[in-house]
């Protein structure tokens, strides 16, 4: 005589909370139940390693009858008692999954500890998100128990009764609600099944019903999921097609060609395993982080969680695609909210040092291949050394520059910059810039080339934000040439006399140039041109300030030092030229006219280019004249 029993309270509030408002998409109930399923036909195959009555065919099997409105999801696993029934499906508090652990965990079993996932109770309820009633029928699997059918639409009670049923395992029949019957569609079924659980390792299988010529019927049974978890192979019985085709359908970057396949098999603290790619070109939309897919598709137990679970890889490494599978993550009431899960931040660290090993790798022993790699993804990379201080002396060993002493486009690492360095040298110089010749043509470097010593070329926009936070490589502090105080030793008299002679045209030209200058000095950074512009040490370079506004961001206009070449003949002829008269009309003309050039030199637009171009034709036409 069947029953009927009341739900206890906290499983009429979950009951509620999962029919209007736990799952954001209501396709997620397939995932469940296929799962759930999976994980009874797991539990029947680890019993048939000592009882091999209970081998079979393993299957689960959906079924859909239109007429009825029904959805139907069996497998032929190792299936409930009354007791299992009520304890697992009536109460929250209890899961089959987390008991049949436990009890392996206490045999001591623990080699054959089959691969299951989550609380079956939980995922079960999901039925509800779609159907107005659920039935269940089920046996155990080597027990004489009869079968057992449980009922119930979910609103406060359950039917519990004896069934027929011949096969152990377990079915479950979901009257969908009329706004759910898109879930009758083959079409659908194979989609969702598709998305979530292509990679379960038992068939899952919907017959397909074909009308012949003469009106008749045939069925044949469709197997919906490839079961070809390649993540889960061997590399060495993976072949290039394989990696090819699976590195497609999962990329964010189109075509098959990547650069690098990681396998990565992890075991102790946190147990998965993974699949990344290395891609070979950049997509459009890299730079873009508004409308760019990021994160790696997240799987447990074979069963698809999300594609795009960003705590897995840090941002910097968001163009590494690919898959990853744990063992131990545990499924609470929502997978939707997983990514909150402290399990995850594991992950990331032993999948960020395993990518950063294999760069290291690719750097040592594929020197071109990485350059070009480095060419597509280094300026993404390289936020690294700004936000993963665990990381950054690895990523110092793997980002490259063009240098002065280099040839156009050939890119040199830090430790090549540092393995040239002449004894004498005991800092690493570089420059920031928008591009190579804007910054190679700068007055700043002419000291450095003297002398022998080569200049990084950090032309990349982010590079001057970084710089900020990157101080050392190698125990060698970094210093921008074109800010800050520049010593030359030896210089120190020169400098001083030049300061004393000069002195009357250092105020005239800071009286002219005004507020355009914090100072006007002389400096021994300069050999060939007669100045420069300097910026002061903590101030924002002029290439980052053209990117802040370019974003369209006030910046505070900075001013700037104006350092001039004491030995330049163009400073000797503006002294003797004041000398000769201080109130020249033309000296303001060449003063302003030396202030554009320094910032034409550096590639800093000019603030009144009509101005700049009558000074210009003003003393071109004067300097004719004469002659």
């Amino acid at each position: 005589m069947g029953q009927t029993r009341e739900f206890k309270t906290e499983v009429r509030q979950l009951l509620d909370l999962m029919i209007h408002s736990l799952y954001s998409n209501r396709d997620i109930f397939l995932r469940e139940l296929v799962a759930n399923a999976a994980d009874a036909i797991d539990k029947a195959r680890f019993e048939s390693l000592t009882r091999p009555e209970l081998a079979r065919e393993w299957a689960i099997r959906l079924s859909v009858n239109k007429a009825d409105k029904t959805l139907t999801i069996s497998d032929n696993g190792i299936g409930m008692t009354e007791a299992e029934v009520v304890e697992n499906i009536g109460t929250i508090a209890k899961s089959g999954t987390k008991a049949f652990l436990k009890m392996l965990e206490e045999k001591g079993d623990k080699e054959n500890v089959p691969e299951l996932i989550g609380q079956f109770g939980v995922g079960f309820y999901s039925a509800f998100m779609v159907a107005d009633r659920v039935e269940l029928t089920t046996k155990q699997a080597g027990t004489d128990a009869p079968a057992v059918r449980w009922s119930s639409s979910g609103e406060g009670e359950y039917e519990i009764d004896t069934a027929v049923r011949e096969e152990p395992g377990t079915e479950i029949k979901l009257h969908l609600k009329g706004d759910a019957e898109v879930y009758l569609e083959s079409w659908k079924i194979g989609e969702i099944i598709r998305k979530y659980s292509d990679f379960i390792e038992y068939p899952i299988i919907l017959p397909e019903v074909k009308v012949n010529d003469d009106k008749t019927e045939t069925v044949t049974d469709r197997v919906l999921n490839s079961q070809k978890a390649i993540w889960l192979r061997k590399p060495s019985e993976i072949t290039d097609e394989e990696y090819k085709s699976f590195y497609s359908h999962l990329s964010n970057f189109g075509g098959t060609e990547y650069l690098k396949a990681i396998h990565i098999s992890a075991e102790g603290v946190s147990e998965f395993k993974a699949l990344l790619f290395l891609p070979k070109e950049a997509p459009f939309n890299l730079l873009m982080p508004e409308i760019q897919k990021k994160g790696l598709q997240l799987y447990v137990r074979r069963v698809f969680i999300t594609d795009e679970c960003k705590k897995l890889l840090p941002d910097y490494l968001r163009f590494v695609c690919g898959v990853v599978d744990s063992n131990d993550l545990p499924l609470n009431v929502s997978r939707e909210i997983l990514q909150e899960n402290p399990h995850l931040a594991k992950i990331e660290k032993t999948i960020t040092g395993k990518v950063l090993g294999e760069l290291k790798k690719l750097l040592e022993n594929e020197r071109d291949s990485y350059a070009a790699f480095f060419k597509e993804f280094g300026r993404v990379l390289k936020e690294g050394l700004h936000t993963d201080f665990a990381n950054a002396e690895k990523l110092k060993d793997l980002v490259m520059y063009e240098s002065m002493n280099s040839e156009p486009g050939k890119l040199i690492t830090l430790a090549d910059y540092v393995a040239a360095m002449p004894e004498s040298q005991k800092e690493i110089y570089y420059i920031t810039g928008e591009k190579r010749e804007a910054v190679a043509s700068s007055p700043a470097l002419e000291y450095f080339r003297s002398k022998g010593y080569d200049v990084l070329f950090m032309t990349d926009p982010i590079d001057d934000w970084i710089m900020q936070q990157m101080f050392q490589y190698r125990k060698k502090n970094f210093k921008s040439i074109a800010k800050g105080d520049f010593e030359v030793e030896g210089a120190e008299e020169t400098i001083k006399a030049a300061q004393e002679k000069f002195a009357k045209l250092v105020d005239f030209l800071k009286s002219i140039l005004g507020e355009k200058v914090s100072e006007v000095r002389f400096s021994a950074r300069l050999t060939d041109s007669p100045c420069c512009l300097i910026t002061e040490g903590n101030a924002l370079s002029p290439h980052l300030e053209r990117l802040f506004k370019a974003m369209h961001q006030e910046v505070p206009e900075s001013k700037r030092i104006l350092e001039l070449n004491p030995k330049h003949p163009l400073i000797e002829a503006l002294f003797e030229l004041q000398q000769k008269d201080e109130k020249a009309p033309e000296l303001t003309a060449y003063a302003k006219v030396l202030f554009d050039q320094a910032l034409l030199t550096e590639g800093s637009p000019l603030p009144d280019p009509a101005a700049f171009a009558r000074e210009v034709t003003s003393l071109l036409l004067k300097g004719i004249s004469v002659k």
